[in-house]
């Protein structure tokens, strides 16, 4: 009995890494925040990705919500039902583009295509 819960929680441990990584090395972009702002306890991102105007939004005095500076980022598309927000959830890392695991997350936003 301890054997098969054992092995079902390894399993489910497996999965919920392998489902993680693909996840997130799928869907990784280089963006530009152009700025931010906040507007009645929302904070939104001006971002541009491939050319393309995007603002990213999160509830101000959430975890994870912050204003960024103007600069290169890399952002994180999440998997439906991932993140703290009922829409695309993305995360916002900074760091070298050419080492992604080393970056590190600096926010977690809701994104609105416009």
């Amino acid at each position: 009995m301890n054997k098969t819960i054992s092995t079902l929680a390894l399993w489910a441990i497996a999965f919920a890494i392998l489902m993680t990584q693909q996840g997130f090395a799928q869907q990784k972009a280089a963006v530009k925040v152009k700025s931010s702002e906040v507007v009645t306890g929302v904070v939104i991102v001006h971002v541009q990705r491939d050319g393309k105007s995007l603002d990213l939004q999160c509830n101000e005095g959430a975890f994870s919500c912050k204003s960024l500076p103007s600069g290169s980022y890399m952002m994180v598309e999440l998997p439906k039902n991932f993140g703290m927000y009922d829409c695309k959830n993305v995360e916002i890392y900074q760091g070298d583009q050419d080492r992604p695991e080393a970056a590190e997350k600096v926010g977690a936003y809701c994104l609105v295509e416009k």
